[in-house]
C-alpha cells in the first residue's frame, strides 16, 4: 500500500476506508425506507445544526428578555434550557417542528413515518438538552437522541 493512500484513508475516515475497500452503506436513510433526496429524505447536518441554532437563540431570548429580565449570567443559560426543552416537547410533541426546523423546512418523524408520542418526544427532547447524545450519530446521520426515540429528521421540501 502507497503510504500516500494510506494517509488519505487515515484522513477521510473509517467509512471512507472502508469504501474503498469494496463495502457498500447506501445513501443516508436507505435502511429507514427514506428517500435518497427531496422530501421525505434524511435531513442534512447544515440544516440541523442551524434549526438547533435559531431554537437556542429564540429560547435565549425568551430567557433573558422575559425570564431573567437581562440580569444575564449563567442563569439565563439554565433557564433557556429549560425553554428549550419545553419548546421542543410542545411544538415536536404537536407540529412535529420547532420553530427552527419549521423555517428550514424540517419535520421529526418516526421510524415508521408516524408522529412521535409525547412520551417519545419527552425523551428525545431530554436527551437533546443534555447535549452528548446529539452529537453521537450514526450512519443514517441520525443523533442517539433520535436513535433512542426512535425517530428521524426528515426535509420538508
Amino acid at each position: 500500500m502507497d503510504n500516500r493512500q494510506a494517509i488519505g484513508s487515515w484522513l477521510s475516515g473509517p467509512r471512507a476506508a472502508a469504501e474503498e475497500m469494496g463495502a457498500d452503506f447506501g445513501y443516508r436513510g436507505q435502511r429507514l425506507g427514506l428517500p435518497e433526496e427531496g422530501p421525505g429524505s434524511v435531513a442534512p447536518l447544515g440544516r440541523r445544526f442551524g434549526a438547533l441554532f435559531i431554537d437556542w437563540s429564540l429560547c435565549m431570548l425568551i430567557a433573558y428578555g422575559l425570564i431573567t429580565r437581562g440580569e444575564g449570567g449563567t442563569s439565563a443559560g439554565n433557564w433557556a434550557l429549560l425553554v428549550l426543552f419545553v419548546l421542543s416537547v410542545l411544538t415536536v410533541g404537536t407540529i412535529g417542528s420547532t420553530p427552527g426546523k419549521r423555517l428550514l423546512g424540517l419535520r421529526v418523524i418516526s421510524v415508521d413515518g408516524e408522529r412521535l408520542g409525547i412520551g417519545r418526544v419527552v425523551l428525545r427532547s431530554l436527551l437533546l438538552c443534555l447535549a452528548l447524545p446529539a452529537l453521537v450519530w450514526d450512519r443514517d446521520g441520525r443523533g442517539l437522541h433520535d436513535r433512542l426515540a426512535r425517530a428521524v429528521q426528515v426535509r420538508t421540501h
